[in-house]
């Protein structure tokens, strides 16, 4: 417990509010100026917006990392480097290489991308190691087997989905890269849709 400077703990003001029948939020934080996690981003693209729910129960260092980028615009004007079909969409702003090239190129020559009802499509993730330099943001467009080994999970889209499909339809080369630049033109944070 927490003295209050008058020898009154915020328990106590709970339980007189309490005896009062008088309704009482008291945020228990050690820091009081912390802000919530914002329950949704919505990210805008030319084709239209994508509403998407975030997980707040996800990796905490993620999340964060995410919806402070979000506040510095980092992620306006970041281009989807590449589009695989019934699989994933990659936006970020760095050299695709590492654990992920290697799952998404591998998943898709092989073929073997079985369904799994434990994996939905339209999740949002990042990869496990993150590039301190970046942040990349997997869509995925179909459920994947092996998705919490590859990347951590911080969100869904909730709307929009017909919008990832519109992306996912672009015309790539043979290495997914789209032949017509794609991305993200803003990305907002909201509490409430």
């Amino acid at each position: 417990m927490r003295p209050t400077g008058t020898g009154i703990t915020a328990e106590c003001i709970c339980d007189i509010a309490n005896e009062k029948g008088n309704q009482l939020n008291v945020e228990r934080s050690e820091d009081s100026t912390k802000i919530s996690t914002p329950n949704y981003a919505v990210m805008d693209t030319a084709k239209g917006s994508i509403t998407i729910e975030i997980y707040k129960d996800a990796s905490a260092g993620v999340v964060d990392r995410f919806v402070k980028l979000c506040k510095t615009d980092y992620f306006k004007g970041m281009p989807f480097r590449h589009v695989i079909k019934n699989f994933v969409i990659q936006g970020g702003d760095f050299d695709f290489n590492g654990a992920a090239q290697e799952w998404i190129l591998k998943a898709k020559a092989s073929g073997e991308n079985t369904l799994s009802p434990k994996h939905e499509a339209f999740m949002i993730g990042t990869t496990k190691s993150p590039n301190s330099k970046g942040f990349d943001i997997f869509i995925t467009t179909a459920p994947i087997p092996d998705l919490n080994d590859k990347i951590v999970v911080f969100g869904r889209v909730i709307k929009g989905e017909d919008i990832v499909q519109e992306i996912e339809e672009i015309d790539t080369d043979d290495h997914y890269q789209p032949k017509t630049p794609i991305g993200i033109i803003n990305m907002t944070l909201r509490q409430e849709l």
